[in-house]
């Protein structure tokens, strides 16, 4: 079985919760169930044959250290579930652009030297697919990579909300390359977004209103660091806010923007990278007569989305299998808060679990049908 290649942009925490996650699973049999993976074994490709061979970052603690040791790396603050051996993978130096913003400056220091050849690194070490982990609001920084990314033949999953997969500019880019994309924006296994996307939908479904929302989150991560810069949040935003209305609109109906704020609302350091997340639903029932519900969701804000990226890792390498090219609508449906197309949580695994039987190895199908 031949192995998946894969570079990270961003030695983060969420780096840091899929890297650990490869090597905790590595052994599991594939009739195994595992916690935010769909199979263990994906369209004739185990959690294993997952490999990383190239990694950036523009931070002096992490560049030049072996990959296994930059993960555990301050301000990297995520659970540690797993022991990584030595991978031979050294951090190379980043490109900084808008990458970096005015708060995580404060405890970040740039590296020294000159930014790494990016496109002779992904074509040396043969890169299927890279995984941009970039902070938010990273809009040059990430339009910068992708072109190297071009360059090299590789195909890309974009993590973050810069929109990428769901523009028909960088769609047709990656088109014409022949390569596949899928993005925008990673959508957690039980995470804010999905809860509050099921919530308002069982609504719709008992047929009551959707008067008044928000979602309300806060954490102790960079990433929430970074988004106490407000105009780095506006892309965040534009996404999670799109995640809920489009539930919304798909039903023939509207929600005032007035009436929904969804949104991070504070860093709280000692949260560390725990997120809580306060979510309030206001509506009717039968008469018009009131009724709301509050909830509060806690959860480790980076495993919560490693695996749904395990998955977005096998579902591309099946494209760049099969010559697909440009975004991946189904996988981004059901892995992505902003894909280019919309449907129910249920449609989107249903879809996507169709994709996977369609265009699964054909050993795997051998083997189904044996």
């Amino acid at each position: 079985m031949s192995k998946i290649r894969v570079a990270i942009i961003g030695v983060g925490n969420c780096a840091s919760s899929l890297v650990q996650g490869i090597e905790y699973y590595k052994n599991v049999n594939e009739s195994d169930f595992i916690p935010g993976v769909m199979h263990a074994s994906l369209g004739g490709y185990h959690i294993r044959d997952i490999e990383f061979v190239a990694a950036f970052d523009i931070d002096r603690n992490k560049v030049g250290k072996d990959l296994s040791k930059a993960i555990f790396t301050p301000p990297n603050n995520t659970t540690k579930f797993s022991d990584v051996p030595h991978s031979g993978i050294k951090v190379a130096r980043g490109m900084t652009h808008d990458g970096l913003g005015k708060y995580v400056s404060e405890i970040i220091e740039i590296a020294s030297g000159r930014t790494a050849d990016v496109t002779d690194i992904l074509k040396d070490t043969k890169t299927d697919i890279v995984i941009n982990y970039l902070p938010v609001g990273s809009e040059e920084a990430t339009k910068w990579y992708i072109e190297q990314i071009l360059e090299a033949g590789c195909a890309f999953i974009n993590c973050i909300p810069v929109f990428i997969a769901s523009e028909k500019y960088w769609q047709k880019r990656f088109e014409k390359k022949n390569l596949p994309i899928i993005g925008d924006d990673i959508k957690s296994q039980v995470g804010a977004t999905i809860l509050h996307r099921t919530l308002v939908n069982l609504y719709l479904d008992r047929g009551m209103t959707i008067d008044r929302t928000y979602q309300l989150n806060t954490g102790g991560n960079t990433d929430f660091l970074n988004m106490l810069e407000r105009e780095r949040l506006s892309s965040k935003k534009k996404s999670k806010t799109n995640a809920v209305t489009s539930q919304v609109r798909a039903r023939g109906l509207e929600i005032h923007p007035d009436n929904i704020h969804v949104g991070p609302s504070d860093y709280v350091p000692w949260q560390k990278d725990n997120k809580l997340c306060f979510l309030r639903i206001e509506s009717r029932h039968f008469g018009d007569i009131p009724t709301h519900i509050d909830c509060r969701l806690s959860v480790e804000d980076s495993p919560n989305s490693a695996g749904v990226v395990i998955d977005a890792i096998r579902c591309c390498k099946l494209a760049l299998e099969n010559g697909l090219s440009g975004a991946l609508f189904a996988p981004s449906s059901y892995f992505m808060k902003t894909p280019p197309k919309q449907y129910t949580d249920t449609e989107a695994r249903a879809l996507t679990e169709k994709f996977i039987q369609k265009y699964e190895k054909k050993e795997a199908k051998s083997e189904k049908n044996n």
